[in-house]
């Protein structure tokens, strides 16, 4: 068996959140939550999954590392700069649960993964990587000079016979205008293979438009498979010229439903493990839609190994 390779490239901060007069510590990040739910199902010796990412030199970074380890993700193109330290972000929860994040993570290190000595001799091993994938953050996060080098470098992996993978996280507070990031997601579109597309994401992004339209500018700009998420409803999936498939949601009681957080991102896990082994499309959204069900009813965005489908 020959195995495949994928590298998720992103940013994980450290979490703090309250609980009571308690303040408790975590990780978060939307493209590391891909990685371990992705890690956690695909056979190693099949796909070999790493996470892309710069760090600190700090303790905080080191239990980072330590913790993706024992998630059997590949973590040796982890960058570590002395002069920086991860992004923090802090969840304050209101008396009806409504919940509000506070972030810093101007000068996160994720931020100079591209800019670093390193870089270059970074992304020439991720040039010849089966897979890349990516989110909206992903791209947000890196200033205007460091994109132009991660388009290159996803050109490039794709002329070796790559695929890139996109999930459109789209969070308006990180980009300078709409205009800066629909410039940005359609360069990025230019360079994918599979597309996964939060319905109400694109909307937020593009403004409200029928699917048809919303399927016809990504297919314009040579994305071959497309994959449109839309929470509980059915997601829809459409390979090259196929017609577009509708695989139903699981239905769950409105009780059942504890937590949210990195639903979409489990979703594009299960999809993946099974697609990436060879499974058809529809199996692939069953499979996803299956992982992010179970993740939704437990707290947190990383759900202990034992609750997994």
């Amino acid at each position: 068996m020959t195995q495949k390779t994928i590298a998720i490239i992103g940013e994980c901060m450290i979490e703090l959140s309250e609980k009571g007069q308690h303040i408790q510590r975590g990780l978060g990040g939307d493209t590391l939550n891909t990685a371990v739910y992705l890690a956690r199902q695909c056979d190693h010796e099949a796909l070999q999954v790493a996470y892309v990412t710069a760090l600190g030199t700090d303790s905080f970074s080191e239990s980072m590392i330590a913790a993706w380890q024992q998630e059997n993700l590949q973590t040796d193109l982890i960058q570590r700069l002395a002069d920086k330290m991860p992004g923090l972000y802090f969840i304050e929860t209101d008396a009806s649960g409504e919940r509000t994040f506070w972030y810093w993570r101007s000068d996160a290190a994720a931020r100079y993964w591209l800019e670093s000595p390193q870089s270059e001799a970074i992304c020439a091993q991720l040039a010849h990587y089966d897979f890349l994938y990516l989110s909206g953050i992903s791209l947000a996060i890196l200033p205007p000079a460091s994109r132009v080098k991660l388009m290159s470098l996803l050109h490039t992996c794709r002329q070796n016979g790559g695929k890139v993978i996109f999930d459109n996280n789209y969070r308006p507070r990180l980009w300078a205008d709409a205009r800066d990031a629909q410039q940005a997601y359609t360069a990025m579109l230019h360079h994918t293979d599979i597309a996964f597309l939060t319905l109400d994401d694109e909307h937020l992004l593009w403004g409200e438009q029928p699917l048809e339209a919303v399927f016809a500018r990504t297919r314009a700009a040579g994305v071959q498979e497309i994959v449109i998420k839309r929470g509980a409803e059915a997601c829809l999936v459409a390979v090259e010229d196929e017609p577009v498939q509708a695989i139903p949601a699981l239905q769950l009681a409105k009780e059942k439903v504890i937590d949210t957080t990195a639903a979409g991102d489990s979703f594009s896990a299960g999809y993946l493990a099974v697609r990436l082994a060879g499974g058809s499309a529809a199996a692939a959204a069953a499979r996803g839609h299956l992982v992010a069900s179970t993740v939704i009813q437990h707290r947190g965005a990383i759900i202990p190994r034992s609750a997994m489908p």
